[in-house]
């Protein structure tokens, strides 16, 4: 389709499966530590291909390398779902389930203060789980693909972002685009605004329409399609914004999502450099971006990974990127994963359904490990 290279017999180093394309690379070449070098490397030819992954914090180390070898297709990743998988047991969360309701409370009276900054925060939680033997990244993936009606899933080695690293993967499967250039067309699919769905059909269809008609989604969705927009229009011609969202679905959520389009410039911005200038949206951090990103670290810590940003771009600037979420850190012993979930919080929230939020969407990677219910607390 794009570019196509032999592929080695060992294990990928990264995966993007979409349903309309697939790009597998393998071996780790020139690793770059920030997005700008290896947008420069590609602009300069030194490089044909980058693939990889941003971190949540943009000032972190990236997991950014041109591979030995890639090969994009339009088909979809063919994917087999492992005939055993190990036994998966959660054994710590971060925050407790208590601790994160107590957060979402304290971030919602800062929000109802009209003298602080703040308009919307976007907070998440971490589950551990062990296994009783090891996953590899790939299994992983494939049950992640194999268990997602349109096919969505992602794969990154994320050594190339330093010792801390090394031999950890970020595996997942979003629904989120945050940029696709093809040419000199560009796509941005944000979502925001999420309810659970429900295993029956009227209510599943009850609680879409109950969120495509909530004030409290569209306000929190709006931030984060105005500040796309005006990213794109500040590098970009012929921006188009519907005027409302439209409804996305996963097995366990819905979503409210803007496709929002426009045209790249000659010589404009590649994939990788509008994906930099977007990340983090107000999506998975919040707006502005410096004092809901500082509250973010007080509560939560470092995010590594989650919340970031993973995909490829190639030398003449065409790329897809999405937002890793509905993801997992596999450590390299393949026996320990840390997942997150979170949920956007602005004023007229409620802790409550915030965390019933998170749970649910928890369930698309650790569902299909067999773990099927979360403990209201964890030790």
């Amino acid at each position: 389709m794009i570019a196509i290279s032999a592929i080695s017999a060992s294990e990928p180093a990264f995966v993007l499966a979409r349903p309309h394309r697939t790009v597998i690379a393998h071996g780790v070449g020139r690793v770059f530590s920030t997005a700008t070098d290896a947008a420069a490397a590609l602009r300069a030819g030194e490089v044909s291909h980058v693939v990889g992954a941003l971190p949540f914090a943009p000032g972190a180390p990236a997991a950014l390398f041109a591979p030995e070898s890639i090969s994009i297709t339009a088909a979809p990743y063919p994917a087999s779902a492992p005939n055993a998988l190990p036994d998966f047991e959660i054994d710590a969360a971060f925050p407790s389930p208590e601790a994160h309701m107590r957060n979402v409370a304290a971030a919602i009276r800062l929000l109802a203060d009209p003298a602080h900054p703040l308009s919307k925060v976007v907070l998440a939680r971490a589950i551990r789980a062990r296994a009783d033997r090891a996953i590899t990244p790939a299994e992983l993936l494939d049950l992640l693909v194999s268990t997602d009606p349109v096919g969505n899933g992602f794969l990154v080695d994320l050594t190339a972002a330093g010792v801390a690293y090394r031999g950890r993967h970020l595996v997942g499967s979003s629904p989120e685009v945050l940029i696709e250039r093809i040419g000199d067309t560009v796509l941005s699919h944000p979502l925001a605004g999420s309810a659970r769905r429900a295993g029956d059909p009227d209510a599943d269809r009850l609680a879409a329409d109950t969120l495509l008609a909530s004030s409290k989604d569209r306000h929190e969705h709006r931030y984060v399609v105005d500040q796309v927009g005006g990213v794109l229009r500040d590098r970009c011609t012929a921006v188009h914004t519907p005027e409302t969202p439209e409804l996305t679905g996963t097995p366990e959520m819905w979503h409210l999502g803007t496709p929002i389009t426009a045209t790249v410039p000659a010589d404009g911005p590649s994939a990788l450099e509008l994906a930099a200038a977007l990340h983090p949206t107000p999506a998975i951090c919040g707006t502005p971006t410096e004092p809901a990103a500082r509250l973010i670290a007080e509560l939560e810590g470092d995010r590594g990974f989650y919340a970031g940003t993973l995909g490829w771009c190639d030398a003449a600037g065409d790329g897809e990127w999405m937002v890793s979420i509905r993801c997992a850190e596999l450590a390299a012993d393949g026996r320990s994963l840390l997942a997150h979930a979170g949920g956007g919080i602005v004023a007229e929230s409620d802790p409550a359904a915030e965390l019933a939020e998170t749970t649910g969407k928890f369930g698309r990677i650790l569902g299909p490990l067999g773990i099927a219910d979360l403990p209201l607390s964890v030790a």
